[in-house]
């Protein structure tokens, strides 16, 4: 099966296999070999993929799914962090929460992030203005969803976080002093994260995979987990290589297994690309 295999000078790897995540999880990956796992599986909502049936029965799923969720706590440390994107529909919004209840027995809940793509902020009363993408739904029973989970999943429930390290600066800077924490002008996030995708003018050319998440999305939750703490990223649904390409970004080894052809040579072109426009291409990331 096709590889694609980085190892600059410097220690950071890539490490990409076209091939399913749980032939790959349990041929290639030892026991507590990793840090962060940033990944976004198929949600099981009849989205067009590939090569993958994403009509699967709701048990038949989420028994795959906890499947691949146990061979992730094998290779996961006891430090690490499991960061989980998973969407609904507005009919059928349970599926989420079904998957989270059939991994309950196999990790701990540490926190819920709302990835939110598109919100309308007013003050006073001033008109709305809206923010990000969204796609319009249509009838009269539904609002547009415009949220997406990321479950933030550990084996402990005890891992420390890097908070400061996706602050925002205090709105009103008098807080800054008045408690012990707030040293400088740096507070917690939150767990609601806006973060809007990019404009595209093609979905073929741009965005061609039917569901993908913008490359600040596991950019914030390596920097949450603390890099300082992390060996190996891996992504077993790697779909269009953005958590390869966030790891790449932030100088962090990634391993990364997709299953379709043509997404996964769409991201070994996509990380090639980015490798290529890096000034200094030669001497600072070796030769591919």
């Amino acid at each position: 099966m096709p590889e694609f295999h980085w190892h600059p000078p410097g220690g950071q790897t890539l490490s990409l296999f076209q091939e399913d995540c749980l032939t790959g999880l349990r041929r290639r990956l030892p026991e507590s070999s990793v840090d962060v796992v940033v990944t976004s599986p198929p949600y099981n909502l009849g989205l067009r993929y590939g090569t993958y049936d994403d009509s699967r029965p709701r048990e038949e799923y989420l028994a795959w799914l906890e499947e691949v969720a146990l061979e992730i706590r094998r290779v996961l440390k006891d430090t690490g962090s499991f960061f989980l994107n998973v969407g609904g529909k507005p009919t059928d919004p349970w599926g989420p929460l079904e998957i989270l209840l059939r991994l309950r027995p196999h990790f701990y809940l540490q926190n819920t992030i709302h990835w939110i793509k598109s919100i309308a902020v007013s003050e006073g009363d001033t008109a709305p203005v809206t923010f990000g993408h969204y796609k319009p739904i249509g009838g009269q029973r539904f609002l547009n969803d415009c949220h997406e989970y990321i479950f933030h999943l550990t084996k402990t429930g005890q891992v420390p976080l890097d908070r400061l390290a996706i602050g925002v600066p205090y709105q009103d800077k008098s807080n800054i002093g008045r408690w012990k924490a707030a040293t400088r002008d740096r507070r917690c996030r939150g767990n609601t994260w806006f973060i809007p995708y990019e404009t595209i003018q093609s979905r073929e050319r741009e965005r061609p995979h039917p569901a993908t998440f913008p490359v600040k999305l596991p950019e914030m939750c390596l920097k949450l987990h603390g890099l300082e703490r992390v060996s190996l990223v891996l992504d077993p649904f790697l779909g269009l290589g953005t958590t390869a390409l966030a790891c790449m970004k932030l100088g962090l080894s990634c391993v990364g297994f997709e299953i379709d052809p043509h997404y996964f040579q769409h991201s070994v072109d996509r990380l090639t690309a980015f490798l290529h426009s890096q000034p200094l291409f030669g001497r600072r990331y070796g030769t591919l």
